[in-house]
């Protein structure tokens, strides 16, 4: 599983353009991942732009900057988008995600408040958890690098996890089912961190009531889904409920 964020998860200051922190996760099969996905990611950048050292990051893509200033041209634009859009429909993925509406979450909780990265860190390894079952080895979490104390912070999270586990998920089942939580640069070009940030901003913006667009209907054909069909807490969690 692949994760990355969209808002930021500090409960001090809230922008009230956008009151919220999403933690989203792209799972794949290990061998998939390191393959495929690689080479179909490699291809899409090698077309469109004669590179693949080119990292996918939606803040750059939406400024059209650090090698996307050809986005300024409306038809490249759109055959860009259009290429995308068929890309992630076309990947083996599924996703799952925690969006924290932190002005409602400070306002029930108060000084309780449990740090929205962090709470949604316990929704996603449970998901990932049950998805992986008792497989020999386990699964890997990959996250992104942020800072030295924000990493830091994340990887006493993952020990308590480790340790107290979480409401539904025993310590001795995430220890067994999860082998590792690795963090890596963007600089790493890893294709799946890529996806995972091209995920996490369109959920954000439904959540929101934003104007939906095709990238938010390929995601939610790619959420996480009960044996029903259902959605709402098996691939997407809304907090507070």
């Amino acid at each position: 599983m692949f994760l990355d964020e969209s808002g930021d998860h500090n409960l001090r200051v809230i922008d009230p353009q956008y009151p919220l922190f999403v933690l989203g996760g792209v799972i794949m099969d290990k061998d998939y991942a390191q393959n495929e996905l690689v080479e179909r990611m490699s291809d899409f950048k090698r077309r469109l732009f004669g590179r693949e050292d080119l990292i996918l990051h939606t803040a750059d893509i939406t400024r059209n900057r650090n090698g996307f200033e050809r986005l300024k041209d409306a038809g490249f634009r759109t055959t860009f988008y259009s290429e995308l859009n068929a890309l992630m429909r076309s990947l083996h993925y599924s996703v799952v995600a925690c969006a924290i509406r932190k002005d409602h979450h400070l306002s029930r909780y108060g000084v309780a408040a449990l740090d929205p990265y962090l709470l949604s860190l316990d929704v996603l390894v449970e998901r990932f958890c049950m998805d992986v079952g008792d497989v020999e080895g386990g699964g890997v979490i990959v996250a992104e690098r942020r800072d030295a104390t924000l990493d830091h912070e994340l990887e006493l999270a993952w020990l308590n996890l480790k340790i107290q586990g979480t409401r539904f998920m025993r310590a001795s089942q995430i220890e067994k089912r999860v082998l590792s939580l690795n963090l890596r640069s963007k600089a790493a070009n890893l294709a799946g961190l890529q996806l995972a940030d091209l995920v996490v901003t369109p959920i954000g913006r439904n959540i929101l009531g934003k104007t939906v667009k095709e990238d938010y209907q390929i995601v939610e054909s790619k959420l996480r889904r009960s044996p029903s069909g259902r959605i709402d807490g098996y691939g997407l969690a809304v907090l507070p409920k």
